[in-house]
């Protein structure tokens, strides 16, 4: 009996031991929840909405299309039941914002369609380039807005070896042609890009602008090199305060008073000559001038600050303007399709600015403008003649420019040169 005492007196104990660890462990215990409670709780604080060009899109489905020819803005909501009060009140929400009539046939654009019983446009993004759209808004409120995406400029150098021409090079690298007209206009003066030889290298950084991920261009070339028949070309861009512009090594312009070419790196149809066969008149006569081919459109270009002498047509020349630089140099630019507006006896105009556009008027076979160059009143060869260079680096600018330069050219002998191609001939510019 005593045996029999001891093990249940131990039995209680141990059952009492035993409940108050579990209180305790009870009391000292977070509080728990069902796990699928906590999965939605934490579902719920990690959601974040997809937000499209500002709009909530989690209940909507976007479409995209492009403009077609001859399509209206009512012509793409009606069928998604914006009714045509909504359309109107947008067309006037539109003014001073957006010009209804510049929707452009193939311009892409988005509509957010709400998928009830009967689907129904809920707003528009309209992309009128790489950069810029316009939102048409149909919900709650009915207002137009633009907008412009980010642009992300990105320092970028690249090197290649001529084969058989710049563009070709850098095509064949699978970068932007932008980069074949700046390089070319740098290098202008001191290169003749329709004459390279094979062999011929470059190094060049540059500053590209993209936009989501896409090249939408290159704002400037910081600096680069050219070897030309085993000879280097620097330049490096550097602004002075009055002017941004490309400098050798010693502080000398790289541009002339004029652009090398009145249409941006193109190819040469027909050079200056004494005596040329004429496509058209079918006879040797002199060409005073020289043929740039380009498809019809092609802004053409002044090469020069000037006046505007003569813009009208000729049964010879076409379409043509003819502008008076200065009291040595005039240029002319023949065979346009239209000659820009506002183009007219005793009109100021800029270098770079468009005078006209490409293409075959009066005794031309084939778009491209001939360009001809006076001197002293004599024609003369716009790719021979000498001009003068434009401002070197300023004095009080020159230490700078000096560490900026040296800063630069660090650079492009840190990047090397791709392996050597051996290739037979050199071709055209383009």
């Amino acid at each position: 009996m005593r045996l029999s005492s001891k093990v249940v007196i131990a039995t209680f104990i141990l059952i009492f031991i035993l409940a108050g660890y579990q209180i305790w462990i009870d009391q000292n215990q977070p509080e728990s929840k069902p796990i699928a409670e906590v999965v939605l709780e934490d579902s719920v604080q990690n959601y974040e909405p997809v937000i499209f060009y500002g709009i909530n899109i989690d209940s909507l489905e976007v479409v995209r299309n492009k403009i077609k020819s001859k399509q209206h803005l009512s012509d793409i909501l009606t069928p998604y039941n914006v009714s045509k009060e909504d359309i109107y009140n947008l067309s006037l929400s539109a003014k001073g914002i957006f010009d209804l009539r510049k929707l452009r046939v193939n311009k892409p654009y988005d509509l957010l369609i709400k998928e009830d019983s009967l689907p129904q446009a809920k707003a528009m993004i309209y992309y009128h380039n790489d950069i810029d759209y316009v939102v048409f808004h149909m919900g709650d409120s009915i207002f137009v807005e633009k907008g412009a995406k980010e642009i992300v400029v990105k320092e970028q150098s690249t090197t290649g070896i001529i084969n058989s021409s710049l563009s070709a090079t850098i095509s064949e690298m699978g970068l932007s042609p932008i980069l074949t007209n700046e390089l070319a206009d740098v290098f202008a003066w001191q290169i003749d890009f329709f004459r390279l030889y094979p062999g011929d290298r470059f190094k060049v950084i540059y500053e590209e602008q993209l936009v989501e991920g896409k090249s939408i261009g290159i704002s400037a070339i910081k600096a680069a090199i050219f070897e030309h028949n085993g000879y280097e070309n620097f330049a490096y861009f550097y602004n002075q305060g009055t002017s941004i512009d490309y400098f050798d090594e010693e502080g000398k312009s790289l541009r002339k008073a004029f652009l090398k070419y009145p249409v941006q790196f193109s190819r040469i149809s027909s050079r200056y000559s004494g005596s040329r066969y004429h496509p058209v008149q079918k006879r040797y006569k002199a060409h005073r001038g020289t043929d740039f081919a380009a498809p019809r459109g092609t802004p053409i270009r002044s090469v020069g600050e000037g006046t505007v002498v003569a813009a009208q047509y000729g049964k010879y020349n076409g379409n043509y303007v003819k502008i008076r630089h200065n009291s040595i140099y005039t240029t002319q630019y023949l065979h346009m399709s239209k000659i820009a507006s506002g183009m007219k006896p005793g009109t100021h105009v800029k270098q770079g600015q468009t005078i006209g556009y490409v293409g075959a008027t009066g005794l031309a076979r084939g778009n491209h403008v001939c360009y001809r160059f006076w001197k002293s009143g004599y024609q003369v060869d716009a790719l021979k003649v000498k001009l003068p260079s434009s401002e070197p680096i300023k004095e009080e600018m020159m230490e700078d420019f000096v560490h900026v330069a040296a800063n630069l050219k660090e650079q492009l002998n840190a990047i090397s040169y791709p392996i050597q191609k051996t290739t037979a001939s050199i071709g055209g510019a383009k």
